[in-house]
């Protein structure tokens, strides 16, 4: 646009803000003024923009006004993209409806919204016809026969609560209009939710017989007409770096959440392989196709005994760079050669095309095939190889760690994606990035750096700090439990009964945000028998039913991990406690940083303070920013790591907090809660 355009274009943005904030009955705040005119000037300039915005901005509507009018003035759909599925839910549920209602009329067309997400948070209609035979066991293992009194008729009924969830499921499939789970009127668990979904390898695409009227593929065309088109990072990922055009055509993009870019793309491009993931693909493609499936069960065997005792972390026994020793990387050539041969076996012909169990035998052979391929050019390129085993926690048993006899999973990996953003997001389209917390220690540079916004060749960007309307010296107190015990299994039995003191003082209304899910349901089944108030935890059902029930009683408290660390919005009195078990950083063992730790010291830097400790401070900014989302809201930040007042570091976490008042007395803190929770 020209620089005429530009002004008009910030200039109409600023109106419809007038007229939303008027309509929703709120005030105007500078900071959300000066980001709705960063953002158009971004749009309409083309040029990347990097927004701090302190929480109580109002930031959603901040982007999403200049956002809409860029959109249907020039006929350019923008992407909306949020790390959460919370955050997602948040725009779609709420912060859209209304601003649509308020500004529609002002805008030259009626603008057209979609939203689009991974497959496997839609219900799947192959799946519920049964096309999908392999889990035809599964599925009956849930029922028992039963017979009526007259007639002889034979019924199956749910034996379980699982199977309950999915006779519910079922029924809810016959009058759903979306299939997204997010429009459950009641959660489900994750295993319930399995029964009748599938995944990106598992989907047959377009040989489905049901690709017509595939809830996913409905989602997706919706898309391809609309204006603002809300996602997530990993989608966004998919579709810049994959090139599966997941989403339609868009040259701007808006993301908020940004500082969870780099992980969330990193995520979504991280590959894994098994002995287990070998077998299942050998078993498919013996029960689909009519091929020798030996090569397949031979490779399996001997990857298994390649890394059988391999302790869990990264591989150190380099072949050419790769982490790969000889015996390893024997095993994945392997692996490698009988997936290329099976996939050229049982290449279908005919009517085999339209096969949905030749089509998954096929899906699953290839993933095989991309990911052995991968790990052995690890060495051309910035991947690395690690290994994990999963332990296990059981109610009334705890947590049991992983035996080094059980065969492992291998991950592959990039150790920094900012070449891949650079190329493949930054070079082919505008882009906003907004969140709470960009900046460390007042400069944007550090996730500039990680997103591929610095050094030679890099794009052109700007940075601008719109602060925060609150006033967090009043409205918020920052408790740390100097006195306890720095956290460890040893000491968990002190910091739960110092959480459970605070959430008594404050009449439930707590949410309790941990460094892991093992934490969190152990935190919970514990306190559980301890409190009267209730007690939600992640897992339990989806996190946007969690926070739904979480909001609407004020006496309940949410236990969980990452993802409600940011992007939950629950302003008022059902939440006037947030707690945080410990300083979250990266685990010790956590082989991808660990990775870029050594990057980091080879390099001359300092890997502790560039990695873990800036990954801790985001994330503390982040799951402080849960306590005050309005400028009535009061309430108690509790830090349970007695780290973040005694170690050195301290000081370095806390310049990225809110400047809430601090004390180190617990009475204090729960003298606090009493006044709010009686007030």
């Amino acid at each position: 646009m020209t620089q005429g355009s530009t002004t008009t274009h910030r200039q109409a943005a600023e109106q419809l803000l007038d007229t939303a904030v008027a309509s929703l009955g709120g005030s105007r705040r500078s900071g959300q003024v000066e980001m709705v005119r960063r953002v158009a000037d971004s749009l309409s300039g083309e040029k990347h923009l990097l927004v701090q915005a302190g929480t109580g901005t109002g930031k959603s509507l901040a982007y999403l006004i200049p956002a809409l009018h860029y959109a249907v003035t020039a006929n350019k759909p923008v992407v909306i993209s949020t790390a959460t599925l919370a955050l997602q839910a948040q725009i779609m549920g709420r912060d859209l409806p209304r601003l649509l209602q308020s500004v529609q009329s002002k805008l030259p067309r009626p603008a057209e919204v979609a939203l689009v997400k991974g497959r496997a948070n839609y219900l799947c209609k192959q799946k519920l016809a049964g096309g999908f035979p392999e889990d035809d066991e599964d599925q009956e293992a849930l029922f028992a026969a039963a017979v009526e009194p007259t007639g002889g008729v034979t019924t199956f009924e749910p034996t379980s609560k699982l199977g309950k969830e999915v006779v519910m499921l079922r029924e809810w499939a016959e009058t759903t209009s979306s299939g997204d789970r997010d429009d459950l009127p009641v959660g489900v668990t994750d295993k319930a939710w399995r029964q009748v979904s599938v995944n990106a390898v598992d989907c047959l695409g377009r040989r489905c017989s049901m690709f017509e009227e595939c809830f996913s593929e409905l989602a997706r065309k919706d898309a391809a007409e609309a204006d603002l088109v809300i996602t997530n990072h990993a989608m966004l990922a998919i579709d810049a770096f994959e090139g599966l055009e997941v989403l339609p055509e868009h040259d701007a993009v808006i993301i908020d959440e940004a500082h969870e870019l780099a992980e969330r793309v990193t995520s979504a491009v991280t590959a894994q392989l098994s002995a287990q993931m070998i077998q299942a693909a050998a078993s498919s493609a013996r029960k689909h196709t009519a091929i020798s499936v030996e090569g397949l069960h031979a490779a399996g065997t001997a990857v298994e005994a390649a890394f059988s005792g391999v302790e869990d972390g990264l591989l150190t026994g380099f072949r050419n760079g790769s982490g790969l020793n000889e015996q390893q990387s024997r095993a994945i050539e392997t692996a490698l050669s009988a997936a290329r041969t099976a996939l050229s076996d049982s290449k279908p012909s005919g009517e085999a095309e339209a096969d949905p169990g030749r089509t998954t035998a096929r899906a699953r052979l290839q993933a095989v095939h991309d990911v052995a391929e991968r790990m052995l050019s690890s060495s051309e390129t910035a991947d690395v190889i690690w290994v994990t085993r999963p332990g296990t926690f059981t109610p009334g048993q705890g947590y049991r760690p992983a035996d080094l006899t059980e065969p492992p999973m291998l991950y592959v990996a990039p150790t920094t994606v900012a070449s891949r953003l650079r190329e493949g997001l930054f070079g082919t389209r505008t882009a906003v990035l907004t969140s709470a917390t960009l900046t460390i220690g007042d400069s944007f540079e550090p996730v500039a750096g990680s997103l591929g916004l610095l050094g030679q060749d890099a794009p052109d960007w700007e940075g601008a700090d719109v602060g925060s309307p609150f006033d967090y010296q009043r409205q918020g107190m920052l408790y740390v439990a100097k006195h306890l015990p720095a956290p460890s299994l040893k000491t968990q039995d002190a910091q739960r009964d110092e959480l459970a003191e605070l959430i008594e003082a404050s009449g439930g209304a707590t949410l309790a945000l941990f460094s892991s899910r093992r934490a969190a349901e152990q935190a919970a089944e514990d306190l559980r028998g301890r409190l009267e108030v209730p007690i939600l935890c992640q897992g339990d059902a989806t996190t946007s039913a969690l926070v739904r029930e979480f909001a609407e009683n004020e006496e309940t408290c949410l236990f969980g991990t990452m993802s409600l660390w940011q992007g939950v919005d629950v302003p008022g009195r059902a939440c006037r406690l947030v707690t945080i078990d410990r300083i979250p950083f990266p685990r010790p063992d956590d082989p991808l940083n660990n990775a870029r730790s050594q990057e980091v010291a080879r390099a001359g830097g300092n890997g502790f303070m560039q990695v873990a400790a800036t990954h801790a401070a985001i994330r503390l900014s982040q799951g402080a920013g849960r306590l005050i989302r309005s400028t009535e809201d009061k309430g108690v930040l509790a830090i349970l790591d007695s780290r973040f007042a005694t170690a050195r570091y301290g000081a370095f976490l806390k310049r990225s907090m809110p400047e809430f008042w601090a004390t180190a007395k617990g009475d204090v803190a729960r003298q606090a809660l009493q006044r709010l929770r009686d007030g």
